[in-house]
């Protein structure tokens, strides 16, 4: 069995050595071959210079270098896709999940003949209580709209068998949501849950708004309910202004002394109306970006080169 463990990396030179020293012992004295693929995601601290480090001592290791900043998701899946193992784990650089659960994952895809095993976080620790809640209404918010179900409560944190990560190399998105990607190519897909630690050293690399922009993808990617809903909300606010242009008409008549014209009727259907404009301009806008951006035919990410040890890339 061959084992490939891809891990990307942005500005993690506080963690990179001691995730390496962990994921080394984690694996130490198993009865199979393994890898360790990190992608160099543009970092701009000495995560390169210590990755080079580490590579020059051990031939298990392999860098991708990315000519700049492309993205966590961009990272996972240029791994994937420089990847010829039987099993793919991936796993973040900042311990917050730990390494030994990828015997676990191994045992369980053995076990249960299972070619996905995914993370569940039943504890996460280091976080505020807004994060855990937001993070919490989000998973559910976006298996209430999307068409295929997607384990709530889980990252990028899996382990993957070769048939499904070469199904995910066919897929065609340069913007890849990739947990909801795999839940969507289907096969057997089981979990295994864990607690979560707080990083090992540094800061987070996803605050609130790049958090927000994250879950806006995941959502229009696999949702086509808020075209649904920016619709029905149109025709809502039409048939509220035909009602109150009703109950206007029939006050008028019936006693036009009550019925004194003013502004503030006024702009209130104004900013009303205009509100439910620009929303539901906001989400076709955000669909037809997606779109552009598909369009182009950009690549999802540049390798500028690829380290590894006594082998010539």
């Amino acid at each position: 069995m061959y084992l490939d463990i891809i891990i990307p990396c942005y500005n993690e030179e506080a963690v990179i050595s001691e995730t390496h020293r962990r994921i080394i012992e984690v694996m130490a004295n198993k009865n199979f071959t393994f890898e360790i693929t990190y992608v160099n995601d543009g970092s701009k601290d000495k995560t390169l210079q210590i990755l080079k480090e580490i590579a020059n001592n051990d031939s298990r290791v392999k860098i991708l270098d990315f000519s700049r900043n492309f993205g966590h998701q961009p990272a996972v899946s240029a791994g994937l896709a420089n990847s010829n193992s039987d099993f793919v784990a991936i796993i973040d650089a900042d311990l917050q999940d730990p390494p030994e659960c990828i015997l676990e994952m191994l045992e369980k895809a053995e076990q249960d003949q299972a070619d996905v095993v995914y993370g569940v976080r039943e504890v996460r620790k280091g976080e505020t209580w807004f994060k855990k809640m937001t993070a919490k209404a989000f998973y559910r918010m976006l298996n209430y709209f999307s068409e295929y179900k997607i384990p709530v409560d889980t990252g990028d944190f899996r382990l993957m068998r070769r048939n499904v990560v070469e199904a995910f190399n066919q897929l065609p998105e340069r913007q890849k949501y990739i947990r909801g990607l795999v839940a969507w190519l289907g096969f057997k897909q089981v979990p295994i849950f864990y607690k979560r630690d707080a990083r090992f050293a540094g800061e987070t690399h996803y605050p609130f708004f790049k958090m927000v922009s994250f879950a806006m993808r995941g959502l229009l990617y696999f949702s086509k309910k808020p075209l649904q809903i920016s619709t029905n909300l149109g025709i809502s606010c039409v048939v509220f202004a035909l009602l109150f242009l009703c109950i206007s008409l029939v006050r008028y008549f019936i006693d036009k002394s009550s019925f004194a014209s003013g502004w503030t009727s006024t702009i209130t259907l104004v900013v009303f109306f205009g509100g439910i404009q620009l929303i539901t301009i906001g989400v076709l806008g955000a669909y037809l970006g997606n779109l552009f951006d598909e369009v182009k035919g950009r690549p999802e990410y540049i390798i500028k080169k690829i380290y590894q040890k006594n082998v010539d890339l």
